[in-house]
């Protein structure tokens, strides 16, 4: 009785000072396992007589119950504690104000094609489309542009197959419209744009927005007229300057590149002219009765200037950092 009641003060020494669950598990073993204190007791009996045996066995068994009841209340205890410290280490002050949803934005692309959509319209331009990947006849031919101009080469222009092209500019789809519509037109085609350049300021892919009006008056100063409104309109600067220099375009005749004034110097900011007569040849337009004008303009360069934008490539990096500006 004196072994065992020094096993048992020892366990309960041994339990208590014990802070981690997998060495109160080894503790465990030395009392309670095949080789433990207790055990050995136990093996032991066999060597008592029969009157001392049942006496024995019973107060091994008695201190072997204290012994795994106390190693229960240490396994509860430390459970608790461990409980305890992960729930203050995530603990919640719900007196602090909650979280505000995220909220996604438009894309400054997006926003800026809205926002030409929109002062076109106010100007009396309808909307139109036409299919990304064109045939050769509409990406070239009925634009007066010549088997042999360089802006067929390979190195402009990406090709399905012989006859089908990413559609180089948004010209085409002045075309579908002009075949299924008569005069007067005024509209404005906006979209995805695709050619093989890729750097600070040019992507593969880009959006270009087109203009296009037709009628029997039409003439160089409306073209003027409409583009300085709308620059000026678009980048609220009333004494925002335009200029024209001469240039050159298959589909137009004359043609120029249109120049504004920004910070102290001038900025190209697209192309324009006067509708080349070949091209209403092709859709069955009389260019003896109807005049028109055309003029093309890079959106991703138009949202540049207007947003502070020094590098298009971050338009498409999805770099929320830089999209979240936007919101």
């Amino acid at each position: 009785m004196e072994e065992l009641q020094q096993i048992l003060d020892q366990a309960l020494t041994q339990f208590s000072a014990i802070n981690d669950e997998n060495q109160l598990e080894q503790a465990k073993a030395k009392y309670l396992g095949k080789e433990g204190s207790l055990t050995a007791l136990l093996k032991g009996l066999g060597k008592l007589s029969a009157d001392e045996r049942p006496k024995a066995g019973a107060s091994i068994n008695q201190v072997k119950q204290s012994i795994e009841a106390a190693l229960q209340q240490r396994r509860d205890a430390l459970g608790h504690a461990k409980m305890a410290t992960k729930l203050s280490a995530e603990s919640l002050d719900v007196t602090l104000p909650g979280r505000g949803n995220g909220c996604g934005g438009l894309h400054p692309v997006t926003r800026t094609l809205s926002r030409i959509e929109h002062l076109f319209h106010s100007l009396g331009f309808s909307t139109t489309s036409g299919p990304e990947i064109e045939h050769d006849f509409y990406n070239f031919t009925a634009l007066n542009i010549p088997k042999n101009h360089p802006a067929r080469a390979m190195h402009d222009t990406f090709y399905i197959d012989p006859e089908h092209v990413l559609r180089t500019h948004t010209s085409p789809v002045q075309v579908h419209y002009m075949q299924t519509h008569q005069p007067p037109l005024k509209i404005i085609s906006a979209g995805r744009v695709y050619r093989v350049d890729s750097d600070a300021t040019h992507s593969p892919m880009f959006h270009q927005v087109e203009g296009l009006w037709v009628d029997e008056e039409v003439s160089f100063a409306n073209l003027k007229g409409v583009v300085q409104d709308f620059l000026q309109r678009f980048f609220e600067q009333d004494d925002l300057k335009v200029r024209f220099r001469p240039s050159f375009f298959p589909f137009t005749e004359p043609s120029a590149e249109m120049d504004m004034s920004w910070r102290g110097g001038w900025l190209e900011i697209g192309g324009c002219g006067m509708v080349h007569p070949a091209v209403l040849k092709h859709v069955n337009i009389d260019s003896e009765k109807y005049l028109g004008f055309a003029f093309g303009l890079g959106v991703e360069r138009l949202a540049m200037l207007r947003y502070g934008v020094n590098d298009l490539r971050q338009f498409y990096e999805s770099d929320l950092r830089f999209l979240k500006q936007f919101n």
